[in-house]
């Protein structure tokens, strides 16, 4: 029995106008769990979104994200940076080294709001969803010039994603107030 090594910067890539994904591990290698590197270029949210069956770990290898990972006291309008839980919790934004991990049913995002990309390993449970969520989210934002909403949805409906906010992409958007540090929060 062999295992797997994937040398840097090598590995299968998507690359669309929002992100570019590259595939660590995936489902044909045999792994329970899919992990992706995933470049996020500035402007880039995600929205705010759960899954019911899948479960997700973010790792920040460069640059900077806001992150959002809990159950806001109220999901009111589509700035989910200004949403807060009822323990107090609110987005933060994290750098290089820093994790976030997203059990079934929690509320999570993301967003680059700086001027340069980040870079985050990512890693979803059960593999192979997320890798066919990527596969075809690159075939929609590449099939014309404007995005078929109604086929994200259908798409996202399959996967597992109940989006509340919308994704947007578009430039960085610096936010007022500004989210919580990590030695803030």
């Amino acid at each position: 029995m062999s295992g797997l090594i994937v040398p840097a910067g090598q590995g299968r890539k998507l690359i669309t106008k929002a992100q570019e994904i590259t595939f660590k591990v995936t489902g044909k290698d045999g792994s329970s769990t899919s992990s992706f590197e995933v470049v996020v270029p500035p402007g880039f949210d995600v929205g705010a979104h759960t899954h019911q069956r899948s479960q997700e770990f973010f790792y920040i290898l460069e640059g900077e994200l806001d992150l959002l990972a809990f159950e806001p006291i109220e999901q009111a309008g589509d700035n989910w940076q200004e949403w807060e839980s009822s323990a107090g919790d609110r987005v933060v934004r994290a750098g290089p080294g820093s994790c976030m991990f997203v059990p079934p049913g929690c509320p999570h995002a993301f967003r680059n709001a700086t001027d340069e990309p980040a870079r985050m390993l990512f890693q979803s449970y059960p593999s192979p969803d997320h890798e066919h969520y990527f596969e075809e989210i690159a075939e929609i934002f590449s099939a014309g010039r404007s995005v078929d909403s109604a086929a994200v949805q259908r798409m996202r409906e399959r996967y597992d994603v109940s989006q509340i906010t919308p994704l947007r992409y578009g430039p960085p958007a610096h936010p007022n107030p500004r989210p919580a540090t990590e030695r803030e929060a």
